[in-house]
């Protein structure tokens, strides 16, 4: 099942993601985006078993403090 989600982005955060999807040759910028949450998610989730594993494997990557 597919679901439908939006996110919000400031203007700048916005116009670089375009600019990034166009130069990598994206069908949108939303394409874009989706692949590279795809990746990030992936690499955040592999080989983690555990919430504590998560939160670990985000302050590693500094998405957490």
């Amino acid at each position: 099942m597919i679901s439908k989600s939006s996110v919000k982005l400031n203007k700048a955060l916005w116009d670089r993601v375009k600019r990034c999807a166009d130069a990598g040759g994206y069908s949108s910028p939303q394409e874009f985006v989706e692949h590279v949450l795809e990746r990030e998610v992936a690499r955040i989730l592999d080989d983690a078993e555990s919430k504590d594993e998560i939160v670990k494997k985000l302050k590693g990557l500094g998405y957490l403090e």
